[in-house]
């Protein structure tokens, strides 16, 4: 989400918009009175010119003397939300939130409130400020589409679909919403209609790098398609931006890598890769495994015995992307009494509030050493809630973000009865499969397969210690295991969660409901055998990953 304004600025401030901030200083006060309300339109303005040349500080000071003088100024509040976006996004919220409390009828404050709280997994809290805009609103496409995306998100994308439909009816020029639509058909598994949108929006020049690597991703090729040489005369084009080439890129690696030209496939992604604009810091992430090694001992843990909640709904299915927690939850999910609730980020977020002012490891350790046994309390069952939106009935809660792995600490102490799954690949298999995928900027230690290997160590590392302070509290999964004796794992798993058996388990490919990850073609299919062992199609182009993996690679 991109820190913007309203359209409906002009309609705030008065006057003509000032010059570029290249050509203007800050304005300083002077002896000639000024009405307040116009004095402090200057000021707004000014902060928006400063915020358009990355000039921050000097525009949330501006804002700040506008609340000065009247601490409930809505456009000043709302400005304010906008510079913190993505520095501080809990502050964002607080802003955007007062800013909606002075001004509830404005449409657009409820929008971008809205679109904070997705950014930060809080889907009904979104989904609530999104239906204000469309009602204050009444046909605004943008508004539409951002309630599509909130309910694709949340796991109910069959109400997504008629949203985008009407969007598209409203304005069918638009590329957003023709994308938002098809993601939505592929998470409710509805392949073919979802590819009519794909090669509509290629039709009419629409997102055409994020439409091919759709296509690409919904299907496995059998042979050569015709998209691939559209594709490959794309990346001719000199003039695309470095996202669309990275796209681009993918879609060919995945298309060559499912008709087994396995060189050209992993030279597509190592292209793709080469563009990211930011590297991993890997010894930073080694010293926040050191950290949480050092903090999670079995001394602090045994002083936080009888903290947290008692309920046994959450289960934490976690381990390295592309290990197979999709295919675990959507096992356990077709139990009638589990509900897969996908990849919240709702701990993550909690974690993040231990350590509000510095987010540094030792005020984190602070946070969690002085921990009541009421905060606890309280923790949980803030989670607790926020998974129960998704369902309420349900006796089980599937939780499968994979990167929990590195919260099983806090986990534990928030929730002591939780079931815990593990789940497990080759390590050579799984990275090249993590390789493969475009990770967002947080998890980028996929953007160079030695990097990776140190990461996948890292990992096993922290893994190894967990096992170690939680003796038989954390299920092993391994992949292969699964797709070699599906009904005995899927048994073992049902039998884990400590629920009697259900045969539905079987044909988790045939359950409803929507899939959004990575793996949301695949968990549609019977279980294959085709990705065990698939590292020795690479050769000597995958010798990076193998010396970072050192010892790692055999197991």
């Amino acid at each position: 989400m991109s820190n913007r304004l309203p359209p409906a600025w002009s309609k705030h401030l008065k006057g003509p918009a000032g010059p570029k901030i290249s050509q203007q200083k800050i304005v300083q006060p002077t002896a000639k009175p000024v009405p307040r309300a116009q004095a402090d339109d200057a000021l707004l303005r000014q902060a928006l010119n400063l915020q358009r040349a990355d000039r921050l500080a000097e525009a949330e000071a501006l804002c700040q003397r506008v609340l000065a003088r009247n601490p409930r100024h809505p456009l000043a509040l709302y400005l304010l939300g906008t510079f913190a976006l993505d520095l501080d996004d809990e502050m964002a919220i607080r802003c955007f939130e007062r800013a909606v409390r002075e001004a509830p009828q404005n449409p657009h404050y409820h929008l971008t409130l809205g679109e904070t709280y997705l950014k930060v997994g809080e889907h009904s809290d979104a989904i609530r400020h999104f239906e204000v805009a469309c009602q204050l609103k009444a046909g605004w496409v943008e508004a539409l589409c951002a309630l599509g995306r909130a309910y694709t998100e949340f796991g109910k994308a069959d109400a997504a679909v008629p949203l985008y439909e009407k969007a598209l009816e409203i304005d069918s020029g638009r590329s957003a919403i023709r994308m938002g639509l098809a993601n939505a058909l592929v998470s409710l598994g509805r392949m073919d209609e979802a590819a009519r949108y794909m090669k509509e929006a290629i039709g009419h020049r629409q997102d055409i790098a994020a439409a091919y690597n759709g296509l690409a991703s919904i299907r496995k090729f059998a042979e050569e398609p015709a998209e691939l040489k559209s594709i490959l005369t794309e990346l001719k084009n000199p003039g695309l931006d470095r996202k669309s080439t990275q796209q681009f890129h993918h879609a060919a690696g995945k298309i060559l890598n499912d008709i087994g030209r396995y060189d050209g496939a992993i030279g597509h992604f190592r292209q793709a890769k080469e563009l990211s604009t930011r590297r991993f810091d890997m010894d930073s992430y080694r010293r926040s495994v050191d950290f949480m090694i050092e903090l999670f001992d079995p001394r602090m843990l045994a002083a936080k015995a009888g903290h947290g909640s008692t309920s046994d709904v959450p289960v934490f299915v976690l381990g390295m992307p592309r290990s197979g927690t999709t295919l675990t939850e959507q096992i356990l999910a077709s139990h009638p009494d589990v509900h897969g609730a996908g990849e919240l980020t709702k701990l993550r977020r909690i974690t993040n509030r231990l350590a509000p002012k510095t987010r540094s490891p030792e005020e984190l350790r602070r946070s969690i050493l002085d921990m009541t046994v009421e905060q606890s309390k309280s923790l949980a069952d803030e989670y607790l809630a926020h998974i129960r939106q998704r369902s309420p009935d349900a006796r089980r809660i599937v939780d499968k973000l994979p990167h929990n792995f590195e919260l099983i600490g806090l986990i534990r102490i928030l929730f002591p009865k939780a079931q815990i799954i593990h789940c497990r690949r080759d390590a050579i298999d799984n990275c090249i499969s993590c390789y493969f995928l475009s990770f967002n900027e947080d998890n980028i230690y996929n953007a160079d397969l030695h990097t990776l290997g140190l990461y996948y160590r890292e990992y096993d590392r922290l893994m190894g210690h967990w096992g170690k302070i939680f003796p038989g509290q954390i299920l092993q999964n391994r992949y292969e295991d699964m797709v070699s004796d599906q009904e005995g794992q899927s048994r073992r798993l049902i039998d884990h969660l400590g629920l009697p058996w259900d045969d539905a388990c079987l044909r988790f490919f045939d359950k409803g409901g929507a899939v959004n990850t990575f793996s949301r073609w695949q968990v549609r299919q019977p279980i294959y055998t085709s990705s065990v062992s698939r590292w020795k199609n690479y050769g000597s182009a995958i010798q990076p990953l193998i010396d970072g993996l050192g010892d790692l690679a055999g197991n």
